[in-house]
């Protein structure tokens, strides 16, 4: 077997995990390799940190221990075709699409391979990534080690039971566009009111990770972090209670949900 990892799909979180593996010293780059049906992105990522390309799904599942599909959900029954014919039981395959369940991957490829079955996210990309990930009963300790460590390298790692991985996409996978639609509403009221976009955006982004650090470790819970902001006839309960009105919480899982449900569909 000439390489440990290869990569089918090389957008922008295939290089976000290659060169985290790489960075780290998890592996040379010399024992990975990538091949995508965008040939110049493929070698573009080649010059950029010297792995190497392959030109067919095929060959590089031959080749390679570790598979990584970094395809979208709607071209995983293609790759797995191309692929199933030099597919073992000894090999292991890493899905990051959304809605693939592990038992479609392996019906796919006509075996019970090694699956682990992971959402990250797009801060992957900056090394603050949140990823879930679930392995199947077949996957070694040590597969499983190395390929967490793919993800924890990148920011937070946990493990996730797979009934909950359609769900959990709404939680880490899609929540940043959440949190951006909120910077961006932000954002605007604040140039509305003639304060410099920059220095709104800096203020708030500070914000958000001060917000996310009390989360994490004053021991609170949302409730009463909220109760610690907000005072009696102040300007911050006139905020939350505006919110309220609108029904804020109750859109923000009404639109998990509709992420939810939308992964189901794509794992049908």
């Amino acid at each position: 077997m000439d390489y440990v990892f290869g990569f089918i799909g090389a957008g922008n979180m295939a290089t976000a995990i290659i060169k985290g593996l790489v960075g780290n010293s998890v592996v040379e780059p010399d024992k990975i390799c990538v091949c995508d049906v965008d040939m110049d992105k493929a070698q573009h990522l080649s010059t950029e940190i010297g792995i190497e390309v392959v030109s067919e799904a095929e060959k590089l599942a031959e080749m390679c221990h570790i598979i990584v599909l970094a395809v979208k959900p709607q071209n995983y029954a293609e790759v797995l075709e191309q692929i199933k014919g030099t597919m073992t039981e000894e090999k292991v395959i890493v899905s990051i699409a959304a809605g693939i369940s592990i038992n479609y991957v392996r019906e796919q490829l006509g075996m019970k391979c090694p699956v682990v079955r992971v959402m990250p996210n797009t801060p992957l990309l900056l090394g603050k990534g949140a990823t879930a990930i679930c392995p199947s009963e077949n996957v070694s300790t040590r597969d499983f080690g190395i390929v967490k460590s793919m993800f924890s390298l990148n920011g937070t790692a946990e493990v996730v039971e797979e009934k909950h991985m359609n769900s959990i996409i709404s939680v880490n996978g899609s929540s940043p566009a959440y949190i951006y639609m909120f910077a961006k509403a932000v954002v605007e009221y604040a140039k509305s009111q003639g304060i410099d976009e920059n220095t709104a955006l800096k203020l708030f982004c500070a914000t958000l990770e001060g917000s996310a650090a009390m989360l994490m470790e004053s021991g609170d819970d949302p409730d009463t972090l909220i109760g610690k902001v907000c005072s009696k006839g102040g300007t911050t309960i006139e905020a939350v209670n505006k919110l309220n009105e609108n029904n804020f919480c109750e859109t923000i899982k009404e639109a998990m949900d509709a992420c939810t449900k939308r992964a189901e569909e794509l794992g049908k």
